[in-house]
């Protein structure tokens, strides 16, 4: 894996390369073109100076209408790349402030993000913005940047997905998912999410259930994969059936991003 993924930012959460993965017997994810972060609402004119030096061309925003409606993200003067994005809801709210009036302990905060993976493989629109990702990646030149709100969690499964089909094994597919726990700004995230996660509760979120729905755990995309397999029988399955990423689309994927 490559040193350090993160890109310094001042007022985005988790923007990293998530590239730079060995994969054995080929060769190595590249690094460079696969980005991934949270939203760009608070993104300062450093962050997008920083972010336009990298060649970004596509970006797939996995969030729904309302959410880019509420948070639109600042991208940087003159940028001319397309923003791929769903035109209806992705989620009722973004997954981490999916809250409930119980959503005041760690526990409680866990099983509502066990819920949010149990419900992402069976959710037509982000079947549908998984595949587009897919589709993104094969037929479009430069670099490309996938982003929910938190970037953590729909985001999170999006590069799982991709890493998969570059040949990442799982272990290597759930240390890139946890990664977001080392993320140096979570405190962007924080800004943007607990003061309306309290406001809907009527309450104060304690620090564990905070950090239970701002970070990840590995119960998260374990559920994912569990669903996965009870529905389709496998991950590939899935991919295939469900995302249409079948093995010619595969090959064209590790000839551009493997060397």
């Amino acid at each position: 894996m490559i040193r350090d993924p993160f890109l310094p930012t001042d007022g985005i959460h988790n923007f990293r390369d998530f590239g730079g993965w060995e994969i054995a017997g080929t060769g190595r994810v590249k690094g460079g073109l696969l980005w991934r972060s949270g939203q760009h609402v608070g993104a300062s004119d450093a962050d997008l100076q920083a972010i336009d030096a990298l060649g970004i061309k596509t970006v797939i925003d996995l969030r729904g209408a309302s959410e880019r409606e509420r948070n639109p993200c600042r991208r940087a003067p003159g940028w001319d790349g397309e923003v791929i994005a769903f035109e209806g809801e992705t989620s009722s709210s973004p997954p981490h402030m999916d809250v409930a009036p119980d959503t005041t302990t760690a526990e409680f905060a866990r099983e509502r993000m066990i819920g949010v993976y149990t419900r992402m493989p069976r959710n037509p629109a982000m079947t549908e913005m998984f595949s587009r990702y897919f589709g993104a990646l094969a037929d479009r030149d430069g670099a490309s940047l996938v982003h929910c709100f938190a970037g953590k969690d729909r985001t999170g499964v999006a590069a799982m997905l991709v890493l998969h089909v570059l040949g990442a094994n799982r272990d290597q597919q759930m240390a890139e998912f946890l990664r977001t726990n080392d993320a140096p700004t979570l405190e962007v995230l924080a800004s943007q999410s607990v003061p309306g996660i309290e406001a809907r509760l009527g309450r104060k979120l304690d620090e564990e259930a905070i950090r239970a729905l701002l970070e990840v755990q590995e119960d998260y995309l374990a559920t994912f994969w569990r669903v996965v397999d009870e529905d389709h029988g496998s991950l590939d399955r899935y991919l295939e059936n469900a995302l249409g990423v079948d093995e010619v689309l595969k090959d064209r994927l590790r000839a551009r991003f493997v060397a």
